[in-house]
């Protein structure tokens, strides 16, 4: 496997803006995320367990999950939180490094909001922090998903943080500037792994 560099960042932090300017450069991005979407689609066995845990109730008319109301039950209730990860992620897990060992690029990114807080980090090389400050997180993500402020706090709340995380990172970017600045930076970095992978 190539060299990997993980992306991380709480919510609202810009993660996507920055691994979507990787990808332009030609760099394959395995997103956590889609792998979780991945595993539960309708027909995996994730899916069935979750309807029978929580009830036909998170699922939508088409029989796919009802995201919105699964995320709001199990960030009320840290119990159901902790049996839907350890139902999910080992099936994450496989899901990711699977992607991972099929990428060709001269290497790869993991983008992960929990790749600090799961066994995630033992897949990649060096860790890039995304960060901005926490009411920057509040408001951007408000206004892209329209959720409540009560329910963002509650999510960055349940997230590693912001102080930890910037310990544990090896890179940060600062996404709090202009678009110019981040495409400036990415640019910068892409150039650091290049190298580095080379050099393995």
């Amino acid at each position: 496997m190539s060299l990997v560099v993980g992306v991380t960042g709480g919510i609202g932090s810009g993660k996507s803006a920055v691994t979507d300017r990787f990808e332009a450069l030609g760099i394959t991005v395995v997103d956590a995320d889609l792998a979780a979407r991945v595993v539960v689609e309708p027909g995996r066995p994730a899916l069935a367990a979750i309807a029978e845990h929580f009830g036909d109730d998170i699922l939508q008319a088409d029989g796919t999950l009802d995201r919105a109301a699964l995320r709001a039950v199990v960030f009320a209730d840290d119990a159901e939180r902790r049996w839907l990860e350890s139902l999910t992620h080992p099936l994450i897990g496989q899901e990711i490094l699977d992607q991972l060992t099929a990428s060709t690029s001269p290497y790869t990114i993991l983008a992960s909001p929990l790749l600090l807080e799961t066994t995630q980090r033992d897949l990649v090389d060096s860790v890039v922090l995304v960060d901005v400050p926490v009411e920057v997180q509040v408001s951007r993500t408000m206004a892209r998903d329209d959720n409540d402020e009560a329910q963002v706090r509650r999510i960055i709340a349940a997230q590693m943080p912001r102080e930890e995380k910037l310990a544990r990172a090896d890179i940060v970017i600062d996404n709090s500037g202009t678009l110019e600045a981040l495409d400036a930076r990415v640019a910068e970095l892409h150039d650091e792994f290049l190298r580095k992978a080379k050099a393995s």
